[in-house]
């Protein structure tokens, strides 16, 4: 009789020194997807925080005329794009994604190589017509992104 409850004691102390065991190994595994998380939420943010400070960057060398306004106007737009705030952050500069819309389908160097100087010029034309009419409107809007 001695013998069974010994036995039996000592079967229910390993299924529960097993079970301890599993729950520890859980909460290690747990533990260590946290820290990939956190790892991963952090990189993020400091991509975010870096594409952020090249928007300020561009920004800041457009109203020091060190950028030309379209140049800057598409680049921020591009960084925008990729940080997938496009849609987002278009209410908030609506006339700098107005005049991007007006040149972001313009060729780029070996593909406006390609095109004729008439072509060019026209495009030109339509560059320079929309950055006069837009260009107070668009640097007040940069200077609001200065402070992002």
């Amino acid at each position: 009789m001695f013998n069974i409850f010994t036995i039996l004691g000592l079967v229910i102390i390993a299924l529960l020194s097993g079970y301890a065991i599993s729950l520890v190994l859980k909460l290690k595994q747990q533990k260590l997807l946290t820290k990939q998380v956190q790892q991963q939420q952090k990189a993020a943010n400091e991509r975010l925080e870096k594409l952020l400070d090249n928007i300020r960057y561009i920004a800041q060398a457009m109203l020091e005329e060190r950028c030309e306004l379209s140049e800057g106007v598409m680049r921020i737009a591009k960084l925008f794009d990729i940080l997938g705030l496009s849609s987002k952050v278009a209410l908030d500069y609506p006339v700098l994604f107005k005049h991007y819309n007006k040149i972001k389908d313009h060729p780029i160097k070996d593909q406006r190589k390609s095109l004729s100087k008439q072509q060019r010029m026209q495009l030109d034309y339509q560059r320079m017509c929309s950055e006069s009419d837009l260009e107070s409107a668009i640097l007040e809007e940069v200077k609001r992104l200065i402070h992002l």
